[in-house]
């Protein structure tokens, strides 16, 4: 008994840590703190940290790839739950390639967080924290941003880069077509550039939708993360 109380403890104590950081989830969106708000933008179902792809030149010219596992454990999926067999979905299953260097090559890949910025909770965590800079959104989209984009991956006129970005992302689904985005804007903050991609909500997302995967390509990144509709819910209703 004796052996087994310290244990015990620490499992309640993780408990009510667990229950603390997710306190938001029991409260109407008025009597959020600030702290409520900041957990949702970095610690909720509409937000992802990857590490993305990063496309190398070899020494031969060639592209090889790097790219670190993302995956969560299920054979041949990728994302946390399961999944359709995507290629390349969650991370290379065999282990990094790499394809020689460059001068980006001694460089650390970059952690990209994946924000479904179009959710209620997340534009009220916007206002609530006073995000004055946060991509401004219309009711006709989805939206989806990805923030932590190096400078150097993004390198030219934003106008034309989010051209090539838009021709570059999808939304995959089980048993759907892929939604493709009607539209991506590159805009310049002071913490760096963010990539926002605006997909049509005439193709609507349900909770029969049981993953959303995320496959896009940033200059030399490529990113391949999923959502889950069915943890998407807040008050009962589907936020996307």
């Amino acid at each position: 008994m004796l052996r087994t109380l310290p244990a015990l403890v620490s499992l309640i104590t993780l408990g009510l840590f667990a229950a603390d950081e997710q306190a938001w989830k029991g409260k109407p969106i008025a009597e959020w703190t600030e702290d409520d708000a900041r957990l949702v933008l970095s610690d909720s179902p509409w937000v992802k940290t990857v590490t993305p792809s990063v496309t190398r030149r070899s020494d031969n010219g060639q592209s090889g790839y790097g790219r670190r596992n993302v995956g969560f454990g299920i054979p041949g999926i990728g994302g946390r739950r399961g999944g359709y067999g995507y290629p390349g979905g969650g991370g290379n299953p065999g282990g990094s390639r790499t394809g020689g260097t460059d001068s980006n090559s001694n460089q650390a890949p970059p952690m990209l967080k994946l924000r479904w910025e179009s959710a209620l909770p997340v534009r009220e965590a916007e206002l609530k924290t006073r995000d004055t800079a946060a991509p401004t959104l219309d009711e006709n989209h989805y939206a989806i941003a990805v923030y932590g984009v190096p400078s150097r991956f993004v390198n030219g006129d934003p106008k034309k880069l989010a051209d090539q970005y838009k021709d570059h992302a999808v939304i995959k689904r089980e048993g759907k077509k892929d939604l493709k985005p009607s539209s991506v804007e590159v805009l310049q903050r002071e913490d760096g550039p963010v990539v926002v991609y605006l997909f049509p909500r005439s193709k609507e997302i349900t909770k029969d939708d049981r993953r959303l995967e995320l496959d896009a390509k940033i200059g030399a990144m490529e990113v391949d993360e999923s959502f889950f509709p069915e943890d998407m819910v807040f008050q009962n209703k589907l936020e996307l």
